[in-house]
């Protein structure tokens, strides 16, 4: 299975270039270990660690017949958690392999784009691809456990602090996701430059989808998640048509509307889930441990921290669009300062000392007058 097209001069192999053109393939035999490991009796045990959720919770059959809406079997966090994200993570490097070489490879060769935007092209593309499968699949899982119907569910806390599988898939498939970004700043040779903003910016979703996951604020974030990745993937999907063809600048001003009034509903969904619901659940439940966010402490760093990133995301987008503004402003002033230029040349030739004189070669009537 290969997913880089080798040149015709094979590196050596464990080198740089080697690793980088096969990474792929590389991963993908690491996570065949894993699979493999199934077959045999006594890797088993070591490998459904990696592939399968753990730490479940199975309910016995009269219990899971008064609540006739809870699953079966339910889950919460723990350990075990960092070997399962450890293989989706590979799984993830293998599905961006195979979208950059089958897909957006192909379009850039038929585009031809200059290098710089090709960078910005593939970033787009891979992005775009992801926030629109966790858009889909977030609002399955959304209208699936009555969160659109029934918004108490937001601040409610679940019976024993635990979670259903598809929940509980879909915060490992996120942290897989997030996490497999940092060798891709790798494999992708991101310029040295671009490496501090690309960090912050997984850093800081890794940051609160963990935060969600571990304070069991699932379908606060998951809700949260989805407005966010609604936002960014119009932003990414109008950037597609933005670098295949610069006049739809337009739809990038429409973007950037709906961009903060999902900013502003962000907000308002925070602050009224967190500080108001929450900080009154615990009033009408006597076990305090029910819930790991009524105390003072969670509900200011989570608070702060959904300001903080809603203003970050802001300042990113005052800045793409001020750099935007000045490559439109830079091919007209070009042509300007070039046209300043000739004609300075010019003004010098045909002056000597601030008086006009005339041109170094006579033309033929002029030297017919001065030898008559």
């Amino acid at each position: 299975m290969t997913f880089r097209k080798k040149g015709t001069k094979n590196p050596p192999v464990l080198s740089q270039e080697f690793i980088l053109q096969n990474h792929a393939d590389l991963v993908a035999c690491v996570g065949m270990f894993f699979v493999l490991g199934l077959m045999f009796e006594g890797t088993a045990e070591v490998s459904i660690v990696f592939i399968t959720l753990q730490h479940g919770v199975t309910f016995p059959a009269e219990e899971a017949e008064e609540r006739a809406t809870a699953p079966k079997f339910l889950y919460h966090y723990g350990a075990k958690d960092l070997a399962t994200v450890f293989f989706y993570m590979l799984v993830a490097i293998i599905i961006h392999a195979t979208i950059q070489e089958y897909v957006l490879d192909r379009i850039n060769r038929r585009m031809q784009f200059p290098k710089p935007k090709q960078s910005k092209f593939n970033e787009s593309g891979q992005f775009s691809v992801f926030f629109l499968v966790s858009c889909i699949w977030g609002t399955f899982i959304l209208h699936s456990e009555n969160c659109l119907s029934d918004l108490s569910v937001l601040w409610r806390a679940h019976p024993n602090n635990m979670m259903t599988f598809q929940m509980k898939f879909f915060y490992i498939s996120q942290l897989a996701y997030w996490f497999h970004a940092f060798p891709e700043l790798y494999f992708q040779r991101i310029k040295p430059q671009d490496l501090s903003q690309q960090v912050v910016y997984v850093g800081l979703h890794l940051f609160h989808i963990a935060g969600a996951y571990l304070l069991y604020l699932n379908h606060l974030g998951l809700l949260l998640l989805m407005m966010h990745y609604f936002v960014e993937f119009l932003s990414h999907f109008c950037d597609l048509f933005y670098f295949s063809d610069e006049k739809y600048q337009k739809e990038f001003s429409l973007w950037a509307i709906v961009f903060i009034l999902g900013r502003l509903v962000t907000l308002i969904v925070s602050v009224i889930t967190v500080g108001f619901h929450l900080a009154g659940g615990q009033n009408g439940n006597s076990d305090g441990t029910a819930e790991d966010v009524n105390v003072l402490a969670a509900k200011i760093a989570v608070l702060s921290s959904s300001c903080t990133i809603q203003a970050y995301i802001t300042w990113n987008l005052f800045n793409v669009q001020l750099q935007r503004w000045m490559e439109e402003d830079a091919p007209l002033q070009a042509p300007s300062v070039k046209k300043k230029r000739t004609k300075g040349r010019f003004s010098r030739k045909g002056t000597e000392n601030g008086v006009a004189t005339s041109s170094r070669v006579d033309s033929p009537h002029m030297r017919k007058e001065k030898s008559s």
